[in-house]
């Protein structure tokens, strides 16, 4: 005779998370899944403000890994976008989000008329076996990934295209140790032509050694090596397709993105890969011969600025807080081509802006007693941190740490945005648990 069995309700949850959430492996076994090497997957992103779809396009084997080894699995999930691999059994052995522009294209008025495709480009380790690599995009409603595309990759097929590429000039700023357990940061020349590297040269190290006496990177500058690749452009400058300018440089830059005449990026992902493919890199900056304002960044893709506005410096350092460790950005009365870029229903991801949806995750820990949920902008809470309405491109429902910063308008990192970069940098350099204040 068939019996029922009582599960207690207890035991249903612990048996329906095992059955439908991967399984997390150990951080510390680098070497049993992967190579010390990169598998780069270019794919393509295209849709419009309703839906979106991806497509790989092709897959390159690349010399040198300079990711996390310890640190393998994303803890922060940023991005609009998150990469994650699995071995056979769904064991999560690898994970990173990311941001591109295709994600804030969608947000604009054009998205919501035509249809486009964007070709895109990321690197996972190369792995020792057969895995399944799945892309996932944030929805908006929930803020929550959801799957966009997944495909088995075999690293031995035939289809890995495992040529070698043109080998650059690279210059060491800063050396500070094995890459494996620093901050690769790579800068990269945009409109330098060949007889301006030397140029290019001294405003990479002008760069450099302005973020290392900005707070927080001025106490970790041992934990970042920065290196500087020759990338000749045929001609100095970049486009300006307001004013009907165009130049033949390496990454194909321009300013006037979405229409907004300050905003500099650019879509060429592949040439940008291209020529880092052998040098180690955890972060890149797009350094730009120019003398016009402007810039942009997008978390885990790359950040880009100009090198002789006088303002220069300060946009590298808030695009790099973009590019780097995820930061949003803290104004809300600048022209944007972004459509209510964020919904009010729901926490966003970025560590510096809040809803107060799910506040307790932000910086609530760091409010000093007796701070009043939302702060007034009024003394004596001006000058700590608080809950500031305004932020993230809209002067209503979203909130930020303090009234001024870096994210705001360039007056230095707040607590809230360097305790986040510092645990990035905890995060890439493999040390993870250590006091974000150290």
């Amino acid at each position: 005779m068939k019996k029922n069995v009582y599960i207690p309700l207890g035991l249903w949850m612990i048996l329906l998370l095992a059955f439908n959430c991967p399984v997390l492996p150990a951080q510390d076994d680098f070497d049993t899944w992967f190579e010390r090497k990169s598998l780069r997957i270019d794919f393509a992103l295209s849709g419009n403000k309703t839906r979106q779809s991806a497509a790989p396009e092709q897959l390159r084997e690349e010399p040198v890994w300079a990711g996390p080894v310890k640190n393998r699995i994303d803890p922060f999930e940023y991005g609009g976008y998150s990469v994650r691999v699995y071995a056979s059994g769904r064991q999560l052995i690898y994970s990173r989000g990311f941001n591109t522009l295709f994600e804030e294209w969608r947000t604009t008025d054009e998205a919501a008329k035509q249809t486009r495709s964007w070709t895109n480009s990321i690197s996972i380790p190369f792995p020792r076996q057969i895995v399944t690599v799945e892309l996932l995009a944030r929805e908006r409603s929930t803020n929550r990934f959801a799957p966009l595309l997944e495909w088995e990759v075999d690293p031995q097929s035939i289809t890995i295209d495992r040529s070698p590429l043109k080998a650059l000039k690279t210059v060491d700023i800063r050396w500070n140790g094995d890459p494996a357990g620093k901050v690769d940061l790579v800068f990269l020349p945009e409109g330098y032509t060949e007889g301006e590297m030397d140029k290019f040269d001294a405003d990479a190290r002008r760069f450099a050694d302005a973020l290392f006496r900005t707070p927080p990177y001025d106490r970790r500058q041992g934990d970042f090596n920065v290196r500087a690749v020759h990338l000749p452009s045929e001609e100095s400058g970049v486009d300006l397709p307001g004013k009907g300018i165009y130049r033949h440089t390496a990454l194909n830059a321009g300013f006037y993105t979405f229409g907004i005449d300050r905003y500099l990026t650019t879509r060429d992902m592949q040439s940008i890969r291209d020529a880092v493919w052998n040098v180690p890199c955890d972060a890149i900056f797009i350094l730009v011969n120019s003398d016009i304002y402007g810039g942009g960044g997008m978390y885990n893709f790359y950040a880009i600025g100009t090198a002789d506005h006088e303002h220069t410096i300060r946009v590298f350092v808030h695009e790099l807080g973009h590019s780097f460790a995820g930061l949003a950005d803290e104004y809300f009365q600048s022209t944007v081509a972004y459509n209510d870029f964020y919904s009010l229903d729901v926490e966003p991801w970025e560590p510096n802006i809040t809803t107060l949806v799910d506040f307790e995750g932000k910086w609530k820990d760091l409010l000093p007693a007796g701070t009043p949920v939302p702060t007034p902008q009024e003394a004596p809470f001006t000058d700590r941190v608080g809950v500031f309405e305004g932020g993230g491109y809209m002067a209503k429902g979203i909130y930020r740490p303090m009234d001024h910063c870096t994210m705001r308008d360039m007056a230095g990192f707040c607590p809230v945005c360097q305790r986040a970069i510092l645990k990035m940098i905890d995060f890439i350099t493999d040390k993870s648990g250590q006091d974000a204040s150290d």
